[in-house]
């Protein structure tokens, strides 16, 4: 008797496990995939002239991207370029943003000498541009992750009474303009303690042109 009561409870527990499996396959069909953005990345280089740290730093300030309309340089930037692919559905009467790709080109722009180097001015220089590199790609990587913050803030979301899949296009702008925000903000708490006294990019500099 007791061994019927135990087969009977192990159907029934079979039974609840896999209704439970098919519900948390049918929610895990209902939530979006969190993205993962995966850049094109382009690396270009402006030419530089000198034989010492302190003839290659100067030279940076003299060719280096123009910022604030032209008022300052700076050793290297990285720009970048994103743009999405969406897939709006109409539900009933409501529209839904199904899938979003994003194509995201993510250029970093760095000085590079223009011929060859000083065996010690060259070891300065490696050390110091794999520096540079390394920030700028912090810079690259906040681009990624405000894509992939876009991306999950976007994707299922519905707008009520908008059969024509109109509203929703502007509807998406705000946490689109959310993401864009926080991603400048990190972007310059980053930079105020990279360029902080003692900073990364200044002991980089410090290292280069003593």
């Amino acid at each position: 008797m007791m061994a019927a009561v135990w087969i009977n409870a192990a159907y029934l527990w079979g039974i609840r496990m896999r209704r439970l499996t098919a519900l948390l396959a049918l929610c895990y069909l209902a939530t979006p995939a969190h993205a993962e953005t995966r850049a094109k990345l382009v690396e270009t280089t402006y030419a530089i002239s000198g034989n010492t740290g302190k003839a290659l730093y100067v030279s940076i300030g003299e060719r280096g991207p123009r910022l604030r309309g032209g008022a300052s340089s700076a050793i290297a930037k990285t720009d970048f370029d994103l743009k999405w692919g969406r897939d709006y559905v109409r539900e009933g009467n409501a529209c839904v943003l199904k899938a979003a790709r994003p194509f995201l080109t993510v250029t970093y722009t760095l000085p590079e000498p223009a011929g060859p180097l000083p065996t010690e001015t060259a070891a300065r220089w490696r050390v110091f541009i794999a520096g540079i590199r390394a920030h700028e790609a912090v810079h690259g990587r906040y681009v990624e992750e405000m894509a992939e913050e876009i991306y999950d803030a976007t994707v299922g979301f519905r707008q009520q009474n908008d059969p024509g899949c109109k509203a929703i296009r502007d509807a998406i702008q705000a946490p689109l303009k959310a993401a864009y925000a926080r991603y400048k903000a990190k972007n310059a708490a980053f930079e105020r303690s990279e360029m902080a006294p003692g900073g990364n990019i200044h002991r980089l500099i410090a290292d280069l042109v003593r």
